[in-house]
């Protein structure tokens, strides 16, 4: 990184950029520093540069795969920038390379050998940037609809949701971007506490550089059947992306990406309208228990399922509640909070969603998230009537944000939409790019009023199977604090 200030701020700005993992800053000097000589109020500056992680999108020869990347702003806004996406191997050549903000750009894939893709993005494309995966599989056992946003590469995540039970194939996908080694290990866990897996199958499991690996999580436990399981993955040394994929025999399959950060209360946005089943996996990773209130937030309010009021999650056990047809016809998001204000433990959590029935059953999760916060987009979006929904969620007070919707990878206008969501309530709503053809992004912005959780859901049907798969939106820490300097240093250097 160039210096463009004295040697202190610089300091200041590398060891910031070291701390986010995923931005690489330079804060201008101010004209002058503060009259009174105290520090100045820390400034909010883009990041220069983002880095993601996707994993492999299918073992099926005949999935078909869609990649799609967008850095939310205006086309042809001041200053350049470059973004590319390449397979996760060390000479390969770019899937995507976006050219300029506020214009997606798409590639498809067909086969077993679509590639695993990590990239950067500098300069004007990094803040907000953000890529997608969606797989169509038509038949066979992993057959439905797969879709998953590429991820900051990291050294901790959490998968409430997962199965080592016959019938299930959860794969955990590790993705390493660097130019080192990352050596990783997975701990299951399940209603009785930690599974043992066999003697350092689960331990020192090294992804090379460059390069992604998969592990079937029933190969970490052969004499024994979860049906419901948390997943930790944490790394020994470097950092990878990490994802699970499932597939369930007669259900279908879809993408399990991570909870958020254990919290003591969680929002799990976007449960379809006619979800026929709903079952909530949760676990606590800490020492206490945890008891929490369940809710329902509909268009209406937010309601307690009948029977499913409250959960108790014993600490170190994964707990899971069956809510059955929950939203009865109404989207909806789940509500995690304390059932006692003065006992909170923070726990991770995720729903398994099912829609349809018999053999037309499709699969699909819902982990919780973290607020939208300033911005957050989600690509891959398709202008088909009916095809994507957006669910806005305010969980403790009302909020309003502005929603666009960009050009599509074919042209179009982009379209805006300002929507208010009452406390305790789940908004849905359907926007499209005036005349777009091709996917197109989404982006929501806090506008005023409390946090808001979203998620999208694309569904894709296919000989009437409501196949569908649910991201959830998150922020997208397109910008960061940087201190500001208090008078010119440069005296110091001379």
């Amino acid at each position: 990184m160039k210096q463009r200030a004295p040697l202190t701020l610089a300091a200041v700005t590398a060891a910031l950029a070291a701390l986010t993992g995923v931005a690489a800053l330079t804060a201008p000097a101010p004209a002058g520093g503060a009259p009174d000589g105290k520090a100045a109020a820390s400034a909010r500056m883009p990041v220069e540069r983002s880095l993601l992680v996707c994993p492999g999108p299918s073992s099926s020869d005949i999935a078909e795969t869609t990649y799609t990347s967008f850095t939310p702003g205006a086309p042809a806004g001041e200053g350049k920038g470059s973004a590319r996406l390449l397979g996760a191997t060390k000479d390969a050549k770019p899937v995507l390379e976006p050219k300029e903000p506020g214009k997606p750009v798409g590639a498809t894939a067909n086969g077993a050998d679509a590639p695993a893709l990590t990239g950067s993005a500098d300069g004007v494309l990094a803040p907000g940037w953000t890529a997608q995966l969606t797989t169509k599989v038509s038949v066979g056992r992993a057959r439905g609809v797969l879709g998953v946003g590429c991820t900051e590469p990291g050294t901790d995540f959490w998968f409430p949701g997962v199965s080592t039970a016959k019938g299930r194939e959860d794969y955990v996908h590790l993705t390493n971007p660097d130019d080192a080694a990352a050596i990783v290990d997975i701990a299951l866990f399940g209603p009785d506490g930690l599974a043992k897996p066999d003697a350092g199958a689960a331990e020192n499991i090294r992804v090379d550089a460059k390069s992604t690996k998969t592990v079937l999580l029933s190969s970490l436990l052969p004499a024994t059947q979860l049906a419901d399981a948390t997943a930790h993955v944490t790394t020994r040394a470097g950092r990878v992306g990490a994802s699970v994929q499932v597939a369930e025999e007669n259900v279908g399959a879809d993408w399990l990406p991570a909870s958020t950060d254990p919290a003591g209360s969680l929002v799990l946005p976007g449960i379809p309208a006619d979800a026929a089943s709903v079952r909530l996996v949760a676990f606590v990773p800490g020492e206490e228990d945890a008891d929490v209130k369940v809710r329902l937030a509909g268009p209406g309010g937010a309601i307690s399922p009948a029977g499913s009021e409250q959960l108790h999650v014993k600490a170190g056990m994964t707990a899971v509640v069956d809510l059955k047809d929950l939203t009865r016809g109404e989207p909806g998001s789940l509500l995690l909070t304390p059932a006692d204000a003065k006992k909170t433990a923070p726990l991770v959590a995720a729903v398994r969603v099912v829609r349809g029935s018999g053999a037309k059953q499709e699969l699909g999760f819902v982990p919780a998230t973290r607020p939208v916060g300033a911005r957050a987009t989600v690509a891959d979006n398709r202008p088909e009537e009916n095809t994507t929904v957006l669910s806005l969620t305010a969980p403790s007070a009302e909020a309003k944000v502005k929603v666009t919707a960009s050009p599509g990878t074919g042209g179009g206008e982009p379209a805006s939409q300002e929507v208010t969501i009452k406390a305790g309530t789940t908004q849905t709503l359907t926007l499209a790019p005036a005349g777009g053809k091709g996917s197109y992004a989404l982006t929501v912005e806090t506008l005023s009023g409390g946090p808001v959780h979203a998620a999208r859901t694309l569904s894709l049907p296919n000989d009437g199977i409501p196949m569908f798969t649910v991201q959830g939106l998150s922020d997208d820490h397109s910008t960061v604090s940087v201190p500001q300097a208090v008078q010119d240093l440069s005296v110091l250097t001379r």
